[in-house]
């Protein structure tokens, strides 16, 4: 129950300190698609992703000009890690662990949908290694997650909803 406690608030630290960060920069609904942070933060299901990215420092460069295409896991895909994954790599001392699963699910490009049904291949990360991507089962997966929701459109490049972490 105390481990439940303490990864809520620090759910909940993480995502108010992005939800901060992001609404700095957020656009008016006319004037386009808003960032990939400020998207997935609107969205309303990544609010594990988000405090992850704010415990590694990776907002801004996540509001950057990009293009990035993320592969992005679902708070469901984070609470289905072993317990206390999350709480451990939220910890200031496990920073670059985290950093580096992160800038996993990143491809600095853009990838929509459409360049990876009907194709097998690899795609470079900027964490420098390379996910397997595999469009050609009817779906497509990455590393073996599902693209749950492809092509969520930002103003620097597309979001793939995912249905698991992927680990390096």
């Amino acid at each position: 129950m105390t481990d439940q406690l303490n990864r809520r608030r620090l759910l909940t630290m993480g995502a108010g300190l992005v939800g901060v960060t992001a609404l700095g920069g957020c656009v008016a609904a006319s004037d386009g698609p808003a960032d990939i942070v400020d998207t997935a933060v609107a969205a309303g299901n990544f609010q594990t992703l988000a405090a992850a990215l704010g415990a590694a420092g990776l907002v801004e460069t996540l509001k950057g000009p990009g293009p990035f295409t993320v592969f992005a896991p679902t708070d469901e895909a984070f609470a289905a890690l072993p317990e206390g994954t999350v709480e451990t790599l939220l910890l200031p001392e496990n920073r670059d662990q985290l950093t580096a699963i992160l800038t996993y699910h990143v491809a600095p490009n853009f990838y929509p949908a459409s360049s990876l049904v009907g194709v097998r291949g690899r795609l470079p990360t900027v964490n420098g290694a390379t996910l397997h991507v595999d469009g050609t089962g009817g779906g497509v997966t990455v590393e073996g997650a599902n693209v749950t929701t492809p092509d969520v459109t930002a103003s620097n490049g597309v979001i793939h909803v995912i249905d698991t972490v992927l680990l390096p």
